[in-house]
């Protein structure tokens, strides 16, 4: 007789799930005590400028390994905090909001206009599955040396490549090739900035 053995997963979380591009339920009580946590640390930071003694500590109680180089201006808003990776040197401007259900990587040297919006959550198509909050987390990769416009918003899955330059205003729903400019609702590129 052949001896069978099963070797079982462990099933995921609704967490795991939505740092892993899966379905998952946004109103998971691990996933509800991070957004408590983060809207709690953000809402200190409403209260403060960059200049101020404890706003270091703050920004790094909310993204932590936020590299020293790296200012972000407040009032700032975030759902976690934990799923954003910023490069050396990045310095978003005031308002700036990131949806990081799904992970949202800033490279070195990037510059973030006010009031930019990074989305990962997507909400799915089918009526009956929204009904049941559920959702799916993209992740959005910016590459280094970019310059985004005040008022960019970047939606879920989205890579902008290095060196690339995003017109104030525009909507990002499609990956931007390094060395771009781009522009536009929906952002296309409109020219090569290789030298």
């Amino acid at each position: 007789m052949d001896l069978v053995i099963l070797v079982l997963k462990p099933m995921k979380t609704e967490y795991e799930k939505m740092r892993s591009q899966e379905l998952y339920y946004f109103s998971d009580p691990e996933i509800h005590a991070s957004l408590v946590h983060a809207k709690k640390v953000c809402a200190r930071l409403r209260s403060m400028t960059i200049c101020d003694e404890d706003y270091r500590q703050v920004i790094e109680e909310l993204i932590p390994g936020i590299p020293q180089s790296t200012t972000i201006c407040p009032p700032f808003h975030c759902d976690h905090g934990t799923g954003i990776i910023l490069g050396e040197n990045v310095f978003m401007n005031y308002d700036c909001i990131m949806l990081d259900g799904g992970y949202i990587r800033i490279g070195k040297h990037t510059l973030v206009g006010p009031h930019c919006q990074f989305y990962t959550p997507q909400h799915p198509m089918d009526y009956v599955e929204r009904r049941e909050e559920k959702e799916t987390a993209y992740p959005i990769t910016i590459g280094e040396d970019c310059w985004l416009g005040g008022n960019v918003v970047v939606c879920p899955g989205v890579t902008i490549g290095n060196r690339c330059i995003i017109a104030a205003g525009s909507v990002v729903t499609k990956d931007i090739p390094d060395d771009s400019l781009a522009a536009g609702i929906p952002a296309v590129v409109k020219r090569s900035l290789k030298k």
